[in-house]
């Protein structure tokens, strides 16, 4: 790994931009509020080679490709895949990711997982990166595209916390480079499989979501993380779907009610009580199943749903715990976080 991004992904902070930290639990299936559990990649033995011409008759690797911002943590995540037993290269030219895939598979399952860390250090070599995945896809390689995001104030804080300068920014500032790889990375991000927003992070949460991502013995069907937040501190980056809570009434205003969260059973019976609570949740949940039907057919594995209410700590929290119990007893592996809980 590069000194210099271990150095920066390890200046992530885990408290966000307004000084809340983000608060996240597993989900098994049989529980009726969210908790974590840890979801999986591969069991070793991927797809036999005579389904992908130009690559040798063994096994074919299975292939992450790392990438996303500067600073936001893609060291972190390599390390993470490499202490779960992934054979791990920084900085690898794009051109020679078929390349390396084949000699993956020469090496008769002993490297059954790849991962490669594309960033614009090598950014000579990025433009060759279309011309790989198109070569992979044409050879029946399964690939992934983890991109790592930030935001801009969380970007400057570490890079000015281990007073580097951002790889891009040449004579300028730090936000001209950042903005600069912004527009570079722009298309690659659009592809991602799976997208982490690490603005509110720490090194160990980050590594808790590719853990919930990539360790275990089977790949499920669908991820899904389920994200509260608070309309006023910004919509997530990384959503996928946005629901909006407001609709019903806010616990805020009922005296006995406003010192808890949507974790409280009273508060949570309070939102649900409402007219039309239920109905929603039922209607939604229905129409999360014929989403999630369209996303495997597309090979998309994971999905964030950002559920929102005003300050994110009542009514987004409480529905937030439903329907990620409702998604894990239907067999989707399932992540509750509550951004924006705490930050009052």
């Amino acid at each position: 790994m590069s000194e210099y991004d271990e150095h920066v992904s390890s200046g992530i902070s885990g408290i966000s931009d307004t000084g809340g930290p983000a608060h996240s639990r597993p989900v098994p299936a049989e529980a009726e509020h969210g908790v974590q559990v840890s979801s999986s990649t591969s069991n070793g033995t991927g797809p036999k080679a005579e389904t992908a011409p130009g690559i040798p008759e063994a096994v074919i690797p299975e292939l992450v490709i790392i990438s996303g911002m500067s600073g936001a943590g893609r060291s972190t995540a390599a390390k993470c895949l490499e202490d779960l037993g992934w054979f791990v290269v920084d900085n690898l030219p794009p051109a020679l990711i078929p390349t390396m895939v084949e000699l993956g598979a020469r090496s008769q399952g002993n490297v059954a997982r790849i991962a490669v860390v594309v960033d614009v250090r090598g950014r000579r070599f990025f433009d060759n990166l279309r011309e790989s995945l198109a070569d992979l896809e044409a050879k029946h390689v399964t690939r992934r595209i983890v991109f790592l995001e930030s935001s801009d104030e969380a970007l400057v804080r570490r890079f000015e916390s281990v007073r580097r300068p951002h790889p891009l920014q040449g004579d300028g500032r730090i936000v001209d480079g950042i903005a600069a790889e912004r527009e570079l990375l722009r298309e690659l991000r659009g592809d991602a499989d799976l997208v982490i927003d690490t603005s509110s992070l720490n090194v160990h949460e980050l590594r808790a979501k590719m853990d919930a991502q990539f360790a275990g013995e089977e790949e499920p069907e669908l991820r899904a993380t389920v994200m509260s937040f608070g309309f006023k501190y910004g919509l997530p980056v990384d959503a996928d779907l946005v629901v909006d809570m407001r609709f019903l009434p806010n616990p805020h205003w009922v005296p006995e009610l406003r010192p808890f969260t949507g974790l409280n059973e009273e508060v949570s019976n309070y939102v649900f009580s409402q007219p039309g609570a239920k109905e929603f949740l039922d209607r939604y949940t229905e129409l999360l199943q014929l989403i999630a039907a369209g996303y495997r057919r597309e090979g998309k594995r994971y999905v964030t749903i950002a559920v929102g209410c005003t300050g994110g700590k009542h009514r987004s929290v409480a529905t937030s715990e439903k329907l990620a119990a409702r998604l894990a007893s239907q067999g989707v592996e399932t992540v509750v976080v509550h951004r924006d809980m705490g930050r009052e």
